[in-house]
């Protein structure tokens, strides 16, 4: 996230922060904006913690475009903000979105993040579960386990994934290898 920021900057991309609380967002943003003097955060919004009713979404659609952002940094963890920009996809303009989970939190200084090693080693998931065992050991009980017995499958070719089924629910063509 925030080497896209950098990078960003000198091209003038039009950043979009959605998700977290708008305590969170507006931390997040001081701080961006701390680092990156030249970035352009378009808007930002905390969305409701539940289920938005079918008018939510187009108004968020319709906010969301009318920002111009070039990109949408969604922060509102896995699988909710998956599920989101799957949902929200092609009702918006911008380029990108990205699903950063709690980088808005690590970067609002609201959280710690793993040291860089741990980061690297794949193991950012333990720190985080040693950091907050009771939020997340629910997640990680099911997530992980999963991950590496479809990981294996796919290895072992016992199982393919077809990308359009990923992509579009369709079922159709391309085989991931």
């Amino acid at each position: 996230m925030l080497s896209v920021f950098d990078a960003g900057s000198a091209k003038g991309l039009r950043h979009f922060l959605y998700g977290a609380t708008a305590e969170t967002l507006e931390q997040l943003q001081g701080r961006l904006l701390a680092k990156f003097p030249q970035a352009q955060i378009v808007g930002s919004y905390a969305p409701p913690f539940r289920k938005l009713s079918t008018q939510e979404e187009t108004d968020i659609a319709d906010r969301l475009n009318r920002s111009g952002a070039d990109i949408i940094w969604v922060g509102l963890s896995s699988p909710k903000q998956e599920l989101w920009m799957a949902r929200m996809r092609d009702r918006l303009e911008a380029s990108m979105l990205i699903g950063v989970g709690a980088a808005f939190d690590f970067h609002a200084g609201l959280k710690r993040q793993a040291p860089r090693i741990i980061q690297r080693s794949g193991f950012e998931w333990a720190f985080r579960l040693l950091c907050e065992p009771r939020r997340l050991w629910r997640r990680y009980a099911l997530v992980v386990p999963t991950f590496i017995s479809l990981t294996a499958f796919q290895r072992l070719g016992l199982r393919k994934f077809p990308i359009e089924d990923a992509v579009s629910g369709s079922g159709a063509s391309g085989q991931m290898q």
